[in-house]
């Protein structure tokens, strides 16, 4: 798939813009703060419904406007067809081939893009959040189940740990409601755990020989799913019930007096190893460099193999962070076969055929323009 035509209306520092672009690669040059990554976070929104920069989706709304708008073209192995997505204050209107979406976890998934931005190369050695948020954004696109489900497991999270807090400061007392949202709790966390189990079983599948291959067959690289309770994939549902319900009843005042829910996929883990030892405390900055562009490089093999189609690249100023090496890894993998987006300040020093035979664009002070 790749996006043929982008429009903007009052997003970011974009009063309007109107563009095309190539099946192949385009490159982005400009200044810093002029519009570019702009440009890569609407595409990314156009296809997520979120923003990877933000989590409040006022900040993409141009100064002083009341709403944003992003439409594309997108071609698909199907056919042509347009997308929309209009953010206002009051939320979001989403609308594929022309009919509004009733939920975002029916839109998402129609386009599908794969972000690699300097603060990617914090996946390995940055927070659990982090990963935790990277696993369940990629699941999402190729899964609206999971979508659905962890859409249900956040409303059952919250609604529980405001039940306790409840009985934190006495306000409830009947601990037979809190047994109630225990046991929806446990049943959607359940769903969301065992997605994550087949899903990084998956990448593991694909980024082994991708890190292989970075590294000269010199590493071998495992990923590893760690939930808060003690289950493994093959552990069948009645146990992993069984295992949660008698932590949660160990939990149980622990959690009354802190006021929050202590055990869950919002406490779960991934974790990176090459030969053996964990990246995060003993990897080297190239190893985990390389941990993360292997994860990356698979991510976009995974979709291709679940859709049947390869996902859109935004490649957001991260060449500059990446090695000689590395960036030919990078762009050799995905020459002729996926339409990328650079941004960059410079391609100098950047000696690759890929972004010779790139389409180039400039962006200056919100306008952009494909260079002739």
């Amino acid at each position: 798939m790749y996006i043929e035509e982008l429009e903007l209306v009052n997003y970011r520092n974009y009063e309007e813009l109107a563009i095309s672009f190539e099946n192949n690669v385009n490159v982005i040059l400009g200044e810093n703060a002029q519009g570019k990554t702009n440009v890569m976070e609407s595409i990314y929104v156009l296809g997520m419904a979120k923003s990877h920069r933000t989590s409040n989706d006022k900040d993409l709304i141009r100064w002083d406007s009341e709403y944003a708008k992003i439409k594309g073209r997108l071609q698909k192995a199907r056919g042509s067809v347009p997308l929309e997505l209009l953010i206002s204050k009051k939320g979001k209107k989403a609308k594929f081939n022309h009919i509004e979406q009733q939920k975002l976890s029916r839109y998402v998934g129609n386009m599908n893009v794969v972000m690699f931005a300097p603060e990617d190369l914090h996946l390995v050695k940055g927070s659990p959040q982090i990963r935790r948020r990277f696993i369940d954004m990629e699941i999402g696109q190729v899964s609206p189940v999971y979508l659905h489900d962890m859409s249900q497991f956040q409303k059952v999270l919250q609604q529980r740990n405001h039940y306790l807090k409840q009985l934190q400061i006495k306000k409830q007392t009947d601990h037979t409601f809190l047994q109630v949202l225990t046991e929806q709790y446990i049943d959607v966390a359940i769903k969301v755990i065992k997605k994550r189990f087949e899903f990084i079983r998956m990448l593991e599948d694909w980024a082994k020989p991708i890190h292989s291959g970075i590294s000269r067959g010199l590493e071998t690289l495992e990923i590893h799913y760690k939930p808060s309770i003690e289950v493994s994939e093959s552990t069948d549902w009645l146990k992993m019930v069984g295992v949660f319900e008698d932590k949660l009843h160990q939990l149980r005042q622990r959690e009354i007096d802190r006021g929050v829910t202590l055990l869950g996929p919002h406490r779960d883990e991934i974790v990176f190893f090459v030969n053996g030892r964990d990246v995060q405390t003993f990897g080297s900055q190239g190893q985990q460099r390389t941990t993360a562009l292997s994860v990356k490089l698979a991510e976009i093999e995974l979709i291709h193999s679940e859709i049947g189609e390869y996902p859109i690249l935004l490649l957001d100023d991260v060449l500059s962070e990446l090695d000689d090496y590395r960036q030919s890894h990078l762009l050799n993998t995905i020459k002729g076969k996926v339409q990328t987006f650079v941004t960059t300040t410079t391609v100098d020093g950047i000696d690759h055929q890929t972004l010779r035979e790139a389409t180039t664009f400039t962006v200056r002070n919100g306008v952009m323009g494909r260079v002739k």
